[in-house]
């Protein structure tokens, strides 16, 4: 008997599923668990960045403060992108542990809005099914 219920590495793209409309209503959210960059305008709309230090304060000071909050793990220099921090798990910062739903969804930074179709390692796939424990 063949089981129904998919493994998924979220490491290995081949086991991604082709994304179709309603998969997201089922998911365990297994996107939020892969390293997420971000830019200023996301910062702002997710308010840890105010619109007048964004345009007035350099990007890697900006970065510097918020390393030192923990809210971002990395900035990338040169394309001035910034890798929120993810909790001990493995999991996003705004991903609620409970009921696997994101925490500041009308806020989601771009990359999340535009995932998986445009913004994916894998457009128009994504990392749908029961994690490899």
């Amino acid at each position: 008997m063949r089981s129904s219920i998919h493994i998924v590495d979220v490491d290995r793209l081949d086991t991604w599923s082709r994304y179709r409309n309603g998969l997201c209503d089922t998911c365990q959210a297994n996107c939020c668990t892969m390293p997420l960059e971000v830019g200023l305008p996301d910062l702002i709309r997710l308010g840890v960045v105010d619109p007048f230090e964004a345009e007035y304060e350099e990007p890697r000071r900006i970065a510097k403060r918020l390393e030192k909050a923990g809210i971002i793990e990395h900035f990338n220099h040169k394309h001035c992108l910034f890798t929120i921090a993810r909790r001990a798990g493995g999991d996003c910062r705004f991903l609620d542990a409970q009921t696997r739903r994101c925490t500041v969804y009308e806020q989601r930074p771009d990359t999340c809005r535009l995932h998986p179709q445009k913004k994916s390692p894998k457009p128009g796939y994504c990392a749908y099914g029961m994690r490899r424990p």
